[in-house]
């Protein structure tokens, strides 16, 4: 089953479930069915259906009680870290690695995307999200994949620039992510997400990423067990795989060079898509002057 959120005439904020190439709205929001999507799509399929042009789809998950993205996919780690002269830690090979995004910042697959205040090296992030139905604590992998309800497609955009000048102060990263993520265009249940789906970026029609889920070194089981621990997950939670490998800007333009993979700037449109899980396709636009925190200190 595929799910979407929307926003009606009145701009209230609707679940729908689609049939081929139909939104059939749901009572409540998609945060409230998630303990019981089947029941919820069989009431939902009585009726005649939307136009879903008619509509404006939001995230699937429009306000999620939080966002954590992982780090999960070996061939970014080795790639990124290679480019720049290092090795990758061994620790990431015992255990995951996640940082908490702003979910205030969740765009939909359509939304336009402002560039970060002051950043001249913005990047898109080519990535999946598994979305928490059920809460748990202090799971096990083989547990904590049976509290997903769904994935969705899932765009962490960065101010690389940003990011590195924060991170010199071993916190972080904070700037250099949280003015926009992009989810959507609708969460597929996991008995119809294909294992080896395809992941594909391209900017201006010119292609630029490709690589394939199954190339995940760290399960969703092994992200959200280790999300748990020590804590809950709830419902409605986004637990996000990190970059597939050649799954950014940073990546390609440290392997072949910034002239073959420029970094984005207002009026560059970016399309990303995995199988199963539809597209983001999103205009990156002049975001806000930054704003003088101290005279002579931006």
């Amino acid at each position: 089953m595929r799910w979407s959120s929307y926003s009606d005439a009145e701009g209230r904020e609707r679940a729908a479930v689609w049939r081929e190439d139909r939104l059939h709205p749901a009572d409540g929001a998609l945060v409230d069915l998630l303990g019981d999507l089947r029941g919820a799509a069989a009431r939902a399929l009585t009726g005649p259906g939307l136009d879903p042009a008619a509509v404006t789809l939001l995230p699937p998950i429009p306000r999620p009680p939080s966002v954590r993205d992982f780090m999960a996919f070996e061939e970014h780690v080795v790639t990124a870290s290679a480019a720049i002269g290092l090795e990758v830690d061994p620790l990431w090979y015992a255990q995951p690695v996640f940082y908490f995004t702003n979910p205030a910042a969740l765009r939909g697959a359509h939304d336009p995307v402002a560039v970060s205040p002051g950043s001249a090296a913005f990047d898109y992030e080519l990535e999946v999200a598994a979305v928490i139905g059920r809460e748990g604590a202090d799971l096990t992998p083989e547990e904590a994949v049976e509290h997903i309800a769904g994935y969705t497609l899932f765009c962490d955009w960065s101010a690389r620039d940003l990011q590195g000048e924060e991170m010199k102060l071993n916190l972080g990263p904070a700037k250099g992510k949280d003015s926009a993520s992009s989810c959507g265009p609708w969460m597929l249940t996991p008995d119809e997400l294909p294992a080896a789906a395809a992941m594909t970026a391209s900017v201006n029609g010119t292609p630029y990423s490709a690589g394939r889920l199954d190339a995940l070194y760290w399960s969703f089981g092994e992200m959200i067990a280790y999300a748990s621990r020590g804590t809950r997950v709830v419902p409605g939670d986004l637990i996000g795989s990190g970059t597939v490998g050649t799954g950014c800007i940073l990546e390609l333009s440290r392997v072949h060079g910034a002239a073959a993979y420029p970094y984005l700037v207002p009026g560059d449109r970016v399309r990303l898509e995995v199988d199963g899980l539809g597209a983001i396709d999103a205009p990156v636009v002049e975001g806000a002057a930054v704003r003088p925190l101290r005279k002579g200190i931006a």
